[in-house]
């Protein structure tokens, strides 16, 4: 099949290549277009934070996520006339208001609230600004959720170019010196555009229905470039292969090439896709969407590797692959004397030894996995230059860390006016009284009218400011305190349900949810792609080896992050600050990217064998 396939792309090669241009110029658009639809919001539906938000935002039209905190320096009696000039400004916001500022330590703070989402709100930040220099209050900054997503953004964007010209020209000249300067050497580039420009465009559809998380774009480009690179130098050396050793005509070496390199690259993405699709099934969508780029990406790349790749060949033909070659310095004559094959002989000369010895590594970088800490999210890690993040600092080491995502106690009475009872009254209260006696609590805020009582006066709201920020684990023991011994000891009136929200909260939540599921996930994952290895493989041994030995190369990626974050090991020489914890997000997205790109390396290396083996050789 996959030679009638090749035929057929090789017969209308210009009309492929038309397609895929256009493709190439949505996608790029597509890609300018997508930051504003990508998020950072860690919600998780069905859990308690989720739902008291959820009151929050419809009957107290604030949404955590879309709340905005001003904080200015100035004296606390200059407070009311600040509260009159933050309201005008609030103003210019779609449904905004204000809460009660607070002062102390030399500075005056306050929230604008709003019931928008993360993304939307990010988009009213320079709005607010602009309100705020109207008032007369240009020394003002404004930090919270959504203006710090809305300084990250350009951010992360400008670093994802610095890392492009970086890994492009590094990319480059790795290539030149692996297939010299060829033309065929545009094809892994030509290749790479294709893939990424292709799966941001399907990105950019899916992000107007599905929540999709600001790290996707990062994952699309470092997974799509991989593989490009892997599928084309595959390709190439194929096709040099059939060209020089083989007779007949460019297309029958191109069919050839097809017929095994194409085969391997088609069974290596279908187990990284197959595989990783099991990631969608989790039910947090910060981490489905890094599993939509984990399917999309190497789907794609087959399409491409089956059209492109033999298109561009038969375009470029023998003169293709002659050109000018880079010297190879060291190399000798007489392939059995060469470095890697003097390397594979040495291998296969002491199989146990090296087998034993890489076993020992893989164990004592994995071991420091041990005291991995998680953490939802980090506030302290954004760079210091922004408006938001120096109106953080400012908060923070004036009034507390905790100040800027508080925990929200909401409770629904299950009928109009029960918030307002002497009996909802006095177990607030009773609940305030036992949260100031915890260490970690630094503010507790309670009343009877708003904005900690709706207007049905149903619903009811206890904002509680811890003494370390969101994601610090002190904080995460302290809502684990709160939903598993205050709250079911305080004893509200009967028929009350009550749910904590707010960043800590929601940050507790996603964490559980992620690796309450992980393992499964992970095993779930390792199933799917076996069943694809077997076919590829046509051993029953072979892919349980090659799935070992992906989860030992994921397992010392892991145990190397906790050396050099949270030990710092190595931090300093790279320019990497430190950290006791890493973001729960990140070890999904290492294991999406590692399996992705360690599957390629199996089915390459057990193909070519399997198919020396077929032959006859050895």
């Amino acid at each position: 099949m996959l030679e009638r396939w090749t035929r057929v792309v090789i017969r209308f090669r210009f009309f492929v290549l038309a397609c895929w241009l256009a493709i190439a110029v949505v996608g790029a658009v597509s890609a300018v277009r997508l930051p504003p639809l990508l998020t950072t919001s860690l919600a998780v539906p069905g859990t308690s934070s989720e739902q008291a938000d959820t009151i929050l935002a419809r009957h107290f039209a604030q949404n955590p996520d879309g709340t905005f905190t001003v904080v200015l320096r100035a004296p606390a009696r200059t407070e009311h006339r600040l509260a009159r000039q933050i309201a005008a400004a609030a103003r210019a916001l779609p449904h905004a208001h204000t809460t009660s500022l607070q002062s102390g330590a030399g500075i005056v703070y306050g929230d604008v609230a709003t019931g928008l989402d993360l993304q939307r709100a990010a988009d009213e930040t320079d709005i607010l600004r602009h309100a705020l220099r109207g008032q007369g209050l240009s020394t003002a900054y404004i930090t919270g959720a959504p203006a710090i997503q809305h300084d990250l953004n350009p951010i992360l964007a400008a670093d994802l170019r610095k890392g492009e010209t970086i890994a492009v020209p590094v990319a480059l000249l790795m290539l030149a010196l692996v297939l010299g300067l060829r033309p065929v050497l545009l094809i892994p580039l030509i290749f790479a555009t294709c893939t990424i420009t292709a799966a941001l465009a399907i990105v950019y559809i899916m992000a107007h229905a599905f929540l999709m998380v600001t790290y996707v774009p990062n994952l699309v480009e470092l997974i799509g470039l991989g593989l490009a690179i892997d599928y084309s130098l595959l390709f190439v050396h194929r096709f040099r292969e059939e060209v020089v050793n083989q007779s007949g005509s460019v297309d029958d070496a191109i069919v050839r090439t097809m017929a095994t390199a194409g085969r391997a690259v088609f069974f290596s993405g279908a187990a990284v896709a197959i595989g990783l699709s099991a990631v969608l099934i989790m039910p947090v969508p910060f981490i489905r969407s890094l599993g939509v780029a984990g399917v999309v990406v190497p789907l794609v790349s087959i399409v491409a590797a089956l059209t492109v790749q033999p298109a561009l060949l038969s375009l470029l033909g023998r003169w293709g692959v002659r050109g000018i070659r880079l010297p190879s310095f060291g190399r000798v004559r007489g392939v059995e004397r060469r470095a890697w094959a003097r390397l594979a002989r040495t291998v296969m000369h002491r199989p146990l030894t090296v087998l034993a010895g890489t076993a020992v590594l893989l164990a004592v970088l994995a071991a420091p996995v041990l005291w991995l800490q998680l953490t939802p999210g980090s506030l302290s890690g954004f760079p210091s230059f922004t408006e938001s993040a120096r109106g953080l600092a400012l908060l923070r080491d004036r009034v507390g860390p905790g100040a800027i995502t508080p925990i929200d106690v909401v409770f629904d009475g299950g009928a109009p006016g029960r918030a307002r009872t002497p009996a909802t009254s006095t177990a607030t209260l009773r609940l305030g009284r036992r949260l100031l006696q915890d260490p970690e609590v630094f503010v507790v805020a309670i009343g009877t009218r708003a904005p900690y009582v709706d207007a049905s006066g149903r619903y009811g709201r206890m904002v509680v400011v811890g003494r370390h920020e969101f994601g610090d684990e002190a904080t995460q023991q302290l809502v684990r305190r709160l939903r598993r011994q205050l709250i079911p000891a305080n004893h509200f009136p009967a028929g009350f349900h009550v749910s904590t929200g707010g960043a800590p909260a929601q940050g507790v939540d996603f964490l559980g949810q992620v690796y309450g599921s992980f393992p499964w996930i992970v095993l779930a994952v390792l199933a799917l792609a076996y069943v694809v290895l077997l076919r590829a493989f046509r051993s029953l041994l072979l892919p349980v080896l090659a799935l070992l030995l992906d989860v030992a190369s994921v397992a010392a990626s892991y145990g190397m992050l906790v050396l050099v974050f949270r030990f710092d090991i190595g931090a300093d020489l790279i320019g990497l600050y430190r950290a006791p914890q890493v973001e729960g997000w990140i070890p999904v997205f290492l294991f999406a990217t590692l399996f992705g790109l360690s599957m390629d390396y199996q089915v390459f290396l057990v193909t070519r064998m399997r198919e020396a083996w077929d032959r006859g050789v050895g």
